[in-house]
């Protein structure tokens, strides 16, 4: 993944500074750095045109005014030695750790290459603009086509109906137009249509009185007038039942509204946004949804994109959600390319949840463990591994390369399938040394070609041999040696026919 823009890197010790140009220069950014004060000085000038800004260890420096005084740019902090919470600095996007992984580094360079690209939701905003960028994730053009959408309407009071499959973030979007708006220091309400019965909906929409029906004890405050000042979402507006689509209708038309058992008018200063995954055009035309009602929502439609259309944004999502799991079960994990490439062929029905969902239960799985496409749920590996012979060659070449962010799967060439039975190749004979074991695993290529399957498999089953032997047939001792999980090694000897002992 490649970034690009104006790095300046503020930091007083050259050699941290030197280690800081590598890496983001290596990732795509154009970086300056030197003598502190003299960046400083052009950071402040009008010719300096600087996107992002890494602020590292400065001496007589006022960290927070310098942020808010440059706020067109990104920031982030390297350094340990500031105590500031930096409530007000909207532009700053976080803070690089001491020793910075891969996966930090690019969800970092993420969210600024996002703040960059919203510039315009500026000052007044505050921290709305870190935090739409933070709540929509992505890079490709379905996603910013809504967060288009979103700076567009969020200035203004207009209905907007939000359409979108089940999954989809209609909810963070209801969430980030009214973060963006005016009105994001009042409350945002959201009620669920599809989950209130139908006669309690008027009253947890427009509250009650006291008597004004059997149980009705004491006075009950509505969801608008909770939202009074503040925004309003309807989510799944289409399964509001027919009466209360009237009365809904007459509230968004006259701006006011009662309780049940008053007849006291409540004025509506409320933002109504709304949402459904169902087609409301189709509903209207089978008359289960109010014509009226649909095109005084109407106003401002945003269509929310299924996963499977923005699979270029997966490994920020899969990212950004491990990032958030990880500081409730305070384990984390990572993916091979294999397995990353493994989940942007999915189909995704259930969308974003159906991600987030898969993230923490592979969590919970595989803590602190890095996972490939053989430890994925067998409906997101295409099939079983076992009946897929790409997916069967990429685990057993695993075995013998450390994937590392970024690797490239060359171009795919066909393999025939044959039976699962030990293959009867001379053994390799058993190495010592590191450089000797590289030359082994590099075989030349002869004209007549090879069996690239069969010499995989019969490394495989050499170097289990060899790890039963030296473990005196102990299998636990042996996946230690071979950096295996001891189901996985056991499942190999299983299929190779390989006991214990190495009698078979």
């Amino acid at each position: 993944m490649e970034f690009s823009g104006n790095l300046l890197i503020l930091e007083k010790d050259a050699k941290k500074r030197q280690s800081l140009e590598t890496i983001f220069t290596f990732l795509g950014l154009a970086c300056q750095n030197g003598d502190v004060n003299d960046c400083i000085s052009y950071f402040d000038s009008e010719q300096s045109n600087v996107d992002y800004c890494i602020l590292g260890d400065v001496d007589n420096l006022d960290y927070e005014d310098f942020i808010a005084n440059h706020a067109d740019t990104a920031f982030l902090l390297c350094t340990d030695k500031v105590n500031h919470d930096f409530a007000n600095c909207h532009n700053l996007m976080g803070t690089i750790s001491q020793d910075p992984n891969y996966d930090e580094i690019i969800s970092l360079l993420h969210y600024c290459q996002s703040f960059r690209t919203m510039r315009k939701v500026s000052k007044k905003q505050g921290n709305g603009a870190k935090a739409l960028i933070k709540m929509l994730i992505g890079q490709g053009k379905a996603i910013s086509e809504v967060r288009a959408l979103i700076e567009q309407v969020s200035k203004t009071d207009a209905s907007v109906l939000i359409l979108g499959e089940s999954g989809t973030g209609k909810e963070v979007v209801a969430r980030a137009i009214h973060e963006l708006s005016n009105r994001s220091d009042k409350a945002f309400v959201p009620v669920n249509c599809g989950a209130i019965p139908a006669e309690l909906l008027e009253s947890e929409l427009f509250g009650h009185e006291k008597g004004a029906f059997t149980g009705a004890i004491t006075s009950h405050e509505g969801r608008f007038e909770m939202a009074q000042g503040g925004t309003i979402f309807l989510d799944e507006i289409g399964d509001m039942p027919l009466q209360m689509q009237v009365k809904l209708l007459r509230v968004l038309q006259e701006r006011q509204f009662e309780r049940v058992g008053s007849n006291k008018p409540i004025k509506a200063d409320v933002r109504v946004i709304a949402a459904t995954h169902q087609n409301l055009e189709k509903m209207v035309s089978e008359n289960t949804f109010r014509e009226d009602l649909y095109y005084r929502l109407n106003v401002f439609p945003i269509l929310t994109p299924p996963l499977r259309d923005r699979t270029d944004d997966i490994p920020l999502l899969v990212q950004e959600l491990v990032n958030r799991h990880t500081k409730g079960q305070k384990v984390t994990i990572k993916f091979t390319q294999r397995a990353m490439l493994q989940l942007m062929q999915c189909q995704w029905p259930g969308n974003v949840r159906e991600l987030s969902n898969l993230v923490e239960r592979l969590l919970i799985l595989h803590p602190n463990e890095i996972v490939d496409v053989g430890d994925l749920p067998v409906n997101y590996r295409g099939g079983k591994l076992e009946d897929d012979p790409f997916a069967e060659r990429m685990a057993l070449l695993d075995n013998f390369s450390v994937p590392l962010p970024g690797d490239e799967i060359q171009e795919d060439f066909d393999v025939e399938e044959e039976d699962n039975k030990p293959i009867s190749l001379p053994p390799l004979p058993i190495i010592e040394g590191e450089n000797d074991m590289a030359e082994a695993f590099m075989p030349t290529l002869t004209p007549e070609g090879i069996n690239l399957k069969d010499m995989v498999s019969n490394i495989e089953i050499n170097m289990i041999k060899q790890a039963l032997v030296q473990s005196n047939g102990v299998v636990a001792k042996a996946s230690e040696i071979l950096g295996l999980r001891r189901t996985t090694l056991v499942e190999k000897m299983k299929k190779y026919g390989i006991t214990a002992n190495c009698n078979a």
